[in-house]
Protein backbone atom coordinates (compact mmCIF):
# COMPACT_ATOMS: atom_id res chain seq x y z
CA UNK A 1 0.00 0.00 0.00
CA UNK A 2 2.86 2.51 1.06
CA UNK A 3 4.19 1.67 -2.96
CA UNK A 4 0.87 2.25 -4.57
CA UNK A 5 0.53 5.72 -2.46
CA UNK A 6 4.11 6.94 -3.47
CA UNK A 7 3.99 5.67 -7.12
CA UNK A 8 0.14 6.13 -7.88
CA UNK A 9 0.72 7.34 -11.34
CA UNK A 10 2.38 4.46 -12.51
CA UNK A 11 -0.57 2.24 -10.92
CA UNK A 12 -3.15 4.35 -12.77
CA UNK A 13 -1.24 3.71 -16.11
CA UNK A 14 -1.09 -0.43 -15.21
CA UNK A 15 -5.01 -0.20 -14.50
CA UNK A 16 -5.91 0.39 -18.72
CA UNK A 17 -3.64 -2.62 -19.97
CA UNK A 18 -5.21 -4.72 -16.71
CA UNK A 19 -8.85 -3.82 -17.34
CA UNK A 20 -8.26 -4.20 -21.74
CA UNK A 21 -6.89 -7.67 -21.05
CA UNK A 22 -9.78 -8.50 -18.62
CA UNK A 23 -12.55 -7.57 -20.61
CA UNK A 24 -10.95 -8.87 -24.23
CA UNK A 25 -9.29 -11.81 -22.83
CA UNK A 26 -10.53 -13.10 -19.53
CA UNK A 27 -14.16 -12.19 -19.80
CA UNK A 28 -14.34 -14.13 -23.52
CA UNK A 29 -12.89 -17.38 -21.94
CA UNK A 30 -16.30 -17.54 -20.94
CA UNK A 31 -17.41 -18.46 -24.57
CA UNK A 32 -15.55 -22.15 -24.31
CA UNK A 33 -18.70 -23.39 -22.74
CA UNK A 34 -19.88 -23.17 -26.06
CA UNK A 35 -17.88 -26.43 -26.82
CA UNK A 36 -20.09 -28.25 -24.77
CA UNK A 37 -23.38 -27.45 -25.26
CA UNK A 38 -25.68 -27.83 -28.87
CA UNK A 39 -25.58 -23.69 -28.90
CA UNK A 40 -28.82 -22.51 -30.84
CA UNK A 41 -27.95 -18.75 -31.74
CA UNK A 42 -31.46 -17.82 -31.04
CA UNK A 43 -31.71 -19.70 -27.68
CA UNK A 44 -28.27 -18.25 -26.40
CA UNK A 45 -25.35 -19.75 -24.33
CA UNK A 46 -26.71 -20.54 -21.58
CA UNK A 47 -30.84 -21.78 -22.89
CA UNK A 48 -28.38 -24.06 -24.99
CA UNK A 49 -28.72 -27.92 -24.81
CA UNK A 50 -25.89 -29.57 -22.43
CA UNK A 51 -23.89 -32.19 -24.81
CA UNK A 52 -20.49 -32.67 -22.88
CA UNK A 53 -18.34 -34.25 -25.13
CA UNK A 54 -19.84 -35.13 -27.95
CA UNK A 55 -18.58 -31.79 -30.00
CA UNK A 56 -14.97 -33.18 -29.58
CA UNK A 57 -16.17 -36.79 -30.34
CA UNK A 58 -17.58 -35.69 -33.23
CA UNK A 59 -14.31 -33.45 -34.21
CA UNK A 60 -11.67 -36.10 -33.69
CA UNK A 61 -13.41 -38.08 -36.09
CA UNK A 62 -13.51 -35.67 -39.04
CA UNK A 63 -10.36 -36.50 -41.61
CA UNK A 64 -10.57 -32.73 -42.52
CA UNK A 65 -9.52 -31.92 -38.97
CA UNK A 66 -6.20 -33.93 -38.79
CA UNK A 67 -5.52 -32.47 -42.54
CA UNK A 68 -5.63 -29.07 -41.10
CA UNK A 69 -3.67 -30.30 -37.92
CA UNK A 70 -0.65 -31.97 -39.71
CA UNK A 71 -0.86 -28.66 -42.11
CA UNK A 72 -0.46 -26.43 -39.35
CA UNK A 73 2.00 -28.31 -37.17
CA UNK A 74 4.67 -28.80 -40.65
CA UNK A 75 4.05 -25.05 -41.31
CA UNK A 76 4.82 -23.89 -37.99
CA UNK A 77 7.31 -26.04 -37.78
CA UNK A 78 8.98 -25.00 -41.15
CA UNK A 79 8.66 -21.20 -39.76
CA UNK A 80 10.52 -21.60 -36.80
CA UNK A 81 13.30 -24.03 -38.13
CA UNK A 82 13.95 -21.57 -41.39
CA UNK A 83 12.40 -18.35 -40.07
CA UNK A 84 13.30 -17.80 -36.80
CA UNK A 85 16.93 -17.66 -37.06
CA UNK A 86 16.66 -15.08 -39.70
CA UNK A 87 16.08 -12.18 -37.81
CA UNK A 88 19.18 -13.19 -35.55
CA UNK A 89 21.60 -13.08 -38.18
CA UNK A 90 19.91 -9.76 -39.83
CA UNK A 91 20.41 -8.07 -36.61
CA UNK A 92 23.94 -9.43 -35.95
CA UNK A 93 25.01 -8.29 -39.33
CA UNK A 94 23.20 -4.74 -39.05
CA UNK A 95 24.98 -4.68 -35.51
CA UNK A 96 28.49 -4.99 -37.63
CA UNK A 97 27.71 -2.50 -40.28
CA UNK A 98 29.63 1.55 -39.02
CA UNK A 99 28.11 3.67 -41.72
CA UNK A 100 25.31 4.68 -39.71
CA UNK A 101 23.11 6.10 -42.59
CA UNK A 102 23.05 2.74 -44.34
CA UNK A 103 22.65 0.80 -41.15
CA UNK A 104 19.58 3.28 -41.05
CA UNK A 105 18.31 2.72 -44.43
CA UNK A 106 18.30 -1.17 -44.03
CA UNK A 107 16.61 -1.23 -40.71
CA UNK A 108 13.69 0.78 -42.40
CA UNK A 109 13.56 -1.17 -45.41
CA UNK A 110 13.46 -4.75 -43.78
CA UNK A 111 10.67 -3.79 -40.93
CA UNK A 112 8.36 -2.16 -43.62
CA UNK A 113 6.65 -5.29 -44.72
CA UNK A 114 5.28 -5.80 -41.62
CA UNK A 115 2.97 -3.08 -41.69
CA UNK A 116 1.93 -3.68 -44.85
CA UNK A 117 -1.70 -5.87 -44.97
CA UNK A 118 -1.90 -9.58 -45.81
CA UNK A 119 -4.54 -8.73 -48.07
CA UNK A 120 -2.44 -6.65 -50.04
CA UNK A 121 0.24 -8.92 -49.81
CA UNK A 122 -1.30 -11.59 -51.49
CA UNK A 123 -2.30 -9.46 -54.15
CA UNK A 124 1.19 -8.88 -54.60
CA UNK A 125 2.35 -12.35 -54.44
CA UNK A 126 -0.34 -13.15 -57.42
CA UNK A 127 0.97 -10.54 -59.58
CA UNK A 128 4.52 -11.70 -59.08
CA UNK A 129 4.00 -15.18 -59.07
CA UNK A 130 1.43 -16.53 -61.23
CA UNK A 131 2.16 -19.18 -63.36
CA UNK A 132 0.59 -17.58 -66.38
CA UNK A 133 0.24 -13.85 -65.68
CA UNK A 134 3.20 -13.37 -62.86
CA UNK A 135 6.33 -11.06 -63.95
CA UNK A 136 8.60 -13.35 -62.32
CA UNK A 137 6.96 -16.24 -64.69
CA UNK A 138 6.40 -13.94 -67.70
CA UNK A 139 10.72 -12.95 -66.96
CA UNK A 140 11.48 -16.73 -66.58
CA UNK A 141 9.67 -17.38 -70.28
CA UNK A 142 11.08 -14.32 -72.00
CA UNK A 143 14.73 -15.94 -71.75
CA UNK A 144 13.36 -19.78 -72.34
CA UNK A 145 12.65 -21.15 -69.37
CA UNK A 146 10.12 -23.11 -67.91
CA UNK A 147 7.08 -21.16 -65.85
CA UNK A 148 7.72 -22.37 -62.19
CA UNK A 149 3.87 -22.94 -60.39
CA UNK A 150 4.43 -20.82 -57.41
CA UNK A 151 1.04 -20.77 -56.21
CA UNK A 152 -0.73 -23.90 -57.84
CA UNK A 153 1.64 -26.54 -57.15
CA UNK A 154 1.79 -27.97 -53.59
CA UNK A 155 5.72 -28.22 -53.04
CA UNK A 156 6.26 -24.68 -54.76
CA UNK A 157 3.25 -23.27 -52.76
CA UNK A 158 5.09 -23.91 -49.42
CA UNK A 159 8.73 -22.57 -50.11
CA UNK A 160 6.89 -19.28 -51.50
CA UNK A 161 4.16 -19.52 -48.09
CA UNK A 162 7.53 -19.41 -46.35
CA UNK A 163 9.42 -16.69 -48.07
CA UNK A 164 6.53 -14.63 -48.34
CA UNK A 165 6.47 -14.80 -44.45
CA UNK A 166 10.29 -14.49 -43.62
CA UNK A 167 9.86 -11.30 -45.60
CA UNK A 168 7.59 -9.66 -44.28
CA UNK A 169 8.16 -10.45 -40.22
CA UNK A 170 11.90 -10.86 -40.58
CA UNK A 171 12.41 -6.71 -40.18
CA UNK A 172 10.26 -6.56 -37.58
CA UNK A 173 11.67 -9.42 -34.96
CA UNK A 174 15.21 -7.83 -36.22
CA UNK A 175 14.42 -4.65 -34.71
CA UNK A 176 13.39 -7.03 -30.86
CA UNK A 177 17.17 -8.29 -31.39
CA UNK A 178 18.87 -4.98 -32.31
CA UNK A 179 17.13 -3.74 -29.38
CA UNK A 180 18.64 -6.27 -27.02
CA UNK A 181 22.10 -5.75 -28.49
CA UNK A 182 21.93 -2.14 -27.65
CA UNK A 183 22.10 -3.55 -23.80
CA UNK A 184 25.21 -5.27 -24.20
CA UNK A 185 27.91 -4.03 -21.98
CA UNK A 186 30.82 -2.30 -25.33
CA UNK A 187 33.52 -2.77 -22.49
CA UNK A 188 33.45 -6.67 -23.60
CA UNK A 189 33.60 -5.51 -27.29
CA UNK A 190 37.08 -3.39 -26.36
CA UNK A 191 38.44 -5.90 -23.90
CA UNK A 192 38.23 -8.26 -26.75
CA UNK A 193 40.19 -6.63 -28.97
CA UNK A 194 42.69 -5.84 -26.84
CA UNK A 195 43.17 -9.48 -26.84
CA UNK A 196 43.47 -9.71 -30.39
CA UNK A 197 39.97 -11.33 -30.67
CA UNK A 198 38.66 -11.44 -34.98
CA UNK A 199 34.86 -9.76 -35.77
CA UNK A 200 33.91 -13.21 -35.88
CA UNK A 201 34.79 -14.56 -32.30
CA UNK A 202 33.47 -11.16 -31.16
CA UNK A 203 30.04 -12.34 -32.40
CA UNK A 204 30.31 -15.31 -31.21
CA UNK A 205 31.52 -14.88 -27.90
CA UNK A 206 29.91 -11.38 -27.14
CA UNK A 207 27.11 -10.60 -29.17
CA UNK A 208 25.30 -14.21 -29.28
CA UNK A 209 25.87 -15.03 -25.32
CA UNK A 210 24.23 -10.87 -24.95
CA UNK A 211 20.94 -11.47 -26.68
CA UNK A 212 20.80 -15.25 -25.68
CA UNK A 213 18.05 -14.21 -23.13
CA UNK A 214 15.80 -12.35 -25.73
CA UNK A 215 16.40 -15.58 -28.04
CA UNK A 216 15.27 -18.34 -25.31
CA UNK A 217 12.11 -16.45 -24.44
CA UNK A 218 11.01 -15.45 -28.21
CA UNK A 219 11.91 -19.08 -29.06
CA UNK A 220 9.54 -20.17 -26.43
CA UNK A 221 6.94 -18.32 -27.48
CA UNK A 222 7.25 -19.46 -31.15
CA UNK A 223 6.93 -23.33 -29.70
CA UNK A 224 3.80 -22.06 -27.87
CA UNK A 225 2.27 -20.83 -30.85
CA UNK A 226 2.76 -24.22 -32.94
CA UNK A 227 -0.92 -25.28 -32.55
CA UNK A 228 -2.25 -22.00 -33.87
CA UNK A 229 -1.53 -20.10 -36.63
CA UNK A 230 -2.30 -17.02 -38.08
CA UNK A 231 -5.48 -16.87 -40.05
CA UNK A 232 -4.66 -13.94 -42.97
CA UNK A 233 -1.35 -15.64 -43.97
CA UNK A 234 -2.76 -18.92 -45.15
CA UNK A 235 -6.06 -17.99 -46.21
CA UNK A 236 -4.60 -14.81 -48.58
CA UNK A 237 -1.94 -17.25 -50.20
CA UNK A 238 -4.09 -20.42 -50.32
CA UNK A 239 -6.52 -21.80 -53.42
CA UNK A 240 -8.15 -24.59 -54.52
CA UNK A 241 -5.29 -26.33 -56.10
CA UNK A 242 -2.75 -26.60 -52.94
CA UNK A 243 -5.94 -26.88 -50.75
CA UNK A 244 -4.37 -30.18 -48.84
CA UNK A 245 -1.67 -28.28 -47.62
CA UNK A 246 -2.68 -24.54 -47.20
CA UNK A 247 -5.66 -25.90 -44.97
CA UNK A 248 -5.14 -25.09 -41.47
CA UNK A 249 -6.87 -24.59 -37.84
CA UNK A 250 -7.66 -21.06 -38.11
CA UNK A 251 -9.42 -21.34 -41.85
CA UNK A 252 -10.81 -24.81 -41.00
CA UNK A 253 -12.49 -23.22 -37.84
CA UNK A 254 -13.34 -20.14 -40.43
CA UNK A 255 -15.17 -22.92 -42.71
CA UNK A 256 -16.44 -24.56 -39.88
CA UNK A 257 -18.01 -22.18 -37.75
CA UNK A 258 -18.93 -19.14 -40.21
CA UNK A 259 -19.72 -20.60 -43.31
CA UNK A 260 -21.10 -23.03 -42.15
CA UNK A 261 -22.55 -21.52 -38.42
CA UNK A 262 -21.74 -24.83 -36.70
CA UNK A 263 -20.53 -23.31 -33.80
CA UNK A 264 -20.30 -25.93 -31.01
CA UNK A 265 -17.70 -27.56 -33.64
CA UNK A 266 -15.31 -24.80 -34.20
CA UNK A 267 -15.44 -23.28 -30.70
CA UNK A 268 -14.40 -27.12 -29.48
CA UNK A 269 -11.76 -27.15 -32.23
CA UNK A 270 -10.64 -23.45 -31.03
CA UNK A 271 -10.41 -25.02 -27.15
CA UNK A 272 -7.88 -28.31 -28.04
CA UNK A 273 -5.87 -25.99 -30.34
CA UNK A 274 -5.98 -23.49 -27.23
CA UNK A 275 -5.11 -26.76 -24.86
CA UNK A 276 -2.35 -28.08 -27.12
CA UNK A 277 -1.16 -24.81 -27.44
CA UNK A 278 -0.48 -24.61 -23.28
CA UNK A 279 1.38 -27.73 -23.29
CA UNK A 280 3.68 -26.61 -25.87
CA UNK A 281 4.71 -23.34 -24.32
CA UNK A 282 4.80 -24.88 -20.80
CA UNK A 283 7.02 -28.11 -22.42
CA UNK A 284 9.03 -25.57 -24.01
CA UNK A 285 9.62 -23.29 -20.70
CA UNK A 286 10.40 -26.39 -18.67
CA UNK A 287 12.96 -27.98 -21.25
CA UNK A 288 14.76 -24.24 -21.13
CA UNK A 289 14.69 -24.32 -17.40
CA UNK A 290 16.22 -27.32 -17.25
CA UNK A 291 18.63 -26.70 -19.96
CA UNK A 292 20.20 -23.27 -19.27
CA UNK A 293 18.66 -22.10 -16.51
CA UNK A 294 16.05 -19.39 -18.43
CA UNK A 295 12.90 -19.16 -19.61
CA UNK A 296 9.62 -16.85 -19.50
CA UNK A 297 8.91 -16.67 -15.73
Amino acid sequence: MKSIRQNWQLYLLLLFPFVYFVLFKYIPMLGVVVAFKDYNIFKGVMASPWIGLEAFREVFAMDGFYNALRNTFVLNLLDLVIGFPIPIVLAILLNELRVRWFKKSVQTILYLPHFISWVIIGGMAVQLLATHSGVVNQLLTSFGLKAIPFLSEPIYWIFSYLGIGIWQSAGWGTIIYLAALTGINKDLYEAAEVDGASRLRKMWHITLPGIKPTIVILLIINIGHMASIGFDRPYVLSNPQVIDVSEVISTYVYKIGIQSARYTIATAIGLFQAVVGLVFLLSAELFSRKINDQGIW
